[in-house]
């Protein structure tokens, strides 16, 4: 008992996902797809490690 309200909660939830159809930007999507760099995208050149020099790539032992 007391699982009617729940219940019928879920089912409209997974109508609602079922049948609505979200704003979906296409332009986006197809610039995803494509490889496209996007223009808000973060540039990885200005990142700069502070132990990037510290480790050897080769074995990952510290340098002395």
């Amino acid at each position: 008992m007391g699982r009617g309200r729940a219940k019928a909660k879920q089912t409209k939830v997974a109508r609602e996902l079922k049948y609505s159809s979200p704003n979906t930007d296409l332009n986006a999507l197809q610039r995803e797809l494509s490889g496209s760099p996007s223009s808000a995208s973060t540039d990885d050149d200005e990142y700069e490690d502070e132990y990037s020099g510290r480790y050897d790539e080769d074995d990952w032992a510290p340098r002395r």
